[in-house]
């Protein structure tokens, strides 16, 4: 087998193992998504993606829980704008 067969047959492999990788993390997304709405977390499907890879990363899942409890208490919902209410 010469070296660009040799290369060429790795980086089909590569590009398998990623495609494999891609299609699980959708599908572990997939589920999470639906327990979260089973839940009635009230978190999308972003949001949860991202809080997902912060404990890929390392960070402590209660701790990020408790930052997203936090947030939703400080949040203050924003008035309707003046052109929600305008008559045509």
């Amino acid at each position: 087998m010469c070296m660009f067969s040799l290369f060429y047959f790795f980086f089909l492999q590569l590009l398998n193992m990623d495609a494999v990788a891609a299609k699980t993390a959708r599908e572990s997304l997939d589920l999470a998504f639906q327990m979260s709405n089973i839940l009635d977390t009230g978190l999308d499907r972003h949001t949860l993606s991202i809080l997902i890879a912060l404990c890929d990363l390392g960070l402590n899942p209660e701790a990020l829980a408790a930052v997203v409890k936090e947030l939703r208490t400080e949040l203050v919902p924003l008035p309707p704008s003046d052109a929600a209410h305008a008559i045509p």
